[in-house]
């Protein structure tokens, strides 16, 4: 990670750690960069989510991008993953999207995509926080070189079209439940289950630029919960902010997380003759309960660290097909660059229509462990995490866990956070072990 880009792009409280003025330099340099800088004029597309300050943003990036002579292709509110795929599609030299995925309103990001719709290569990055810290100087474009915006809501109109393409069954009479978090895909997620003729009932569907993740989506899936129980609901699918992670409930109200999507849809892979090297990719965080279930299919796995980034890492280097997180982004690699909650759900219909069996009974071979996960905030995360204490405190719970679970404490990609996980027998023992790490990391003073 560099200076202000984590693992998923740059991300702060919108006019606090992230201010307009990062924004047009940002847009600045891409514009030069994949312009002038080649020796043409640069085409990069924007979508941003429904937080308040991504119109103030997106203005801003399009003025950096057209003081550098680029053209700046406004695609409005749409999903991360639509910008990923109209990017790679429409040949754009990159793409941007503005948004803090499942953070509150008040924060916001940059996600910044090379022209293959990936995430962008470190070394680019690097290039763009050299220029933050003014050790680059650039110039401006002039005359008939000066850049425009273009009204690019027929980008979104065409991933929502690519999406009702990826179905390959009619929804007919299927009652959907859909919690689109008042963010990204307040209009996409509907029109496409409308298309497929699913009987579709949606929540939070009313963003004002406050609400964006407030007490809904994949973030509070119990409302989703309580709501496919109350209406009767074959299935519900819940999406973050920005639309590239997705969490599902089956007809029962249980939830389905990503750990149970790779297990489903890589057992129907695999049944199939499509699961490339017979393996899918998981990170550090998905449960025991994923791989016992996977071992007794024969399906094996890789395992990387936290973030979809790495996940998708290790797909192009393996040829894997299949990978994810357990909090919902999951990567189908011949179809999409990043993680695609709207994509994910209609995959999970497609093995509840091709096997003729509801989501509960697809998902009951994963059983999980017990886990519990605490965050703490912390003044640095690099001193908590290395403190020699907080280490001491972690080997003696692993030590005394044996096989029987596990720690796993790490920084988080976005947030000024410390995540404390154990996995275990049960959740008394799990609460016992977290607690006495963080009271350690407070007693050394770490806590903000």
């Amino acid at each position: 990670m560099g200076k202000y880009f984590g693992t998923d792009g740059f991300r702060g409280e919108a006019n606090k750690n992230l201010t307009f003025e990062h924004a047009i330099q940002i847009g600045r340099f891409l514009g030069w960069y994949y312009g002038v800088n080649q020796g043409k004029k640069a085409k990069v597309v924007i979508g941003k989510d429904t937080r308040r300050s991504s119109y103030m943003y997106e203005y801003a990036l399009c003025t950096g991008l057209m003081a550098s002579g680029a053209d700046a292709y406004i695609m409005h509110v749409t999903t991360t993953p639509s910008v990923a795929y109209i990017t790679r599609v429409d040949d754009f030299d990159c793409g941007i999207m503005i948004s803090a995925s499942h953070n509150p309103y008040y924060d916001n990001g940059i996600k910044l995509l090379n022209g293959s719709g990936e995430k962008m290569d470190e070394e680019t990055i690097l290039k763009v926080e050299d220029y933050l810290d003014g050790k680059l100087e650039l110039p401006v474009a002039e005359r008939d070189d000066i850049g425009r915006t273009v009204d690019y809501v027929a980008g979104r109109n065409r991933y929502i079209g690519h999406m009702i393409s990826m179905s390959k069954y009619s929804f007919k009479d299927i009652k959907v439940g859909l919690d689109v978090a008042n963010g990204s895909a307040w209009q996409i997620a509907r029109a496409v289950f409308d298309a497929l003729g699913a009987k579709v009932y949606v929540i939070n569907d009313r963003p004002d630029g406050f609400n964006i993740n407030n007490d809904c989506g994949c973030t509070h899936i119990e409302h989703l919960q309580k709501f496919v129980i109350e209406n009767g609901l074959d299935v519900g699918f819940a999406y973050d902010g920005d639309a590239d992670r997705c969490l599902a409930v089956d007809e029962k109200g249980n939830i389905i997380t990503g750990d149970h999507v790779l297990y489903i849809y890589g057992l129907y892979m695999k049944e199939r003759g499509k699961l490339l090297n017979n393996k899918v990719v998981t990170t550090v965080m998905s449960n025991f309960g994923l791989y016992k279930a996977l071992d007794k299919v024969g399906i094996e796995y890789d395992k990387t660290a936290v973030g979809d980034k790495y996940v998708y890492e290790n797909m192009v280097q393996t040829g894997n097909r299949l990978g994810g997180e357990q909090s919902g982004h999951t990567i189908f690699s011949k179809y999409e660059t990043t993680g695609d909650g709207i994509l994910t759900s209609l995959k999970i219909m497609e093995v509840m229509l091709a096997k003729e069996k509801p989501l509960s009974e697809l998902a009951a071979p994963v059983v999980f462990y017990p886990q519990v996960l605490k965050n703490v905030r912390v003044k640095s995360k690099p001193e908590a995490q290395n403190d020699p204490d907080v280490q001491a405190a972690v080997k003696a719970v692993a030590d005394a866990l044996g096989d029987t679970g596990r720690i796993l404490v790490r920084e988080s990609g976005t947030e000024p956070l410390i995540r404390v996980m154990v996995e275990a027998e049960t959740d008394e023992i799990c609460q016992k072990y977290v607690d006495e790490v963080i009271s350690v990391i407070e007693a050394k003073g770490h806590l903000a």
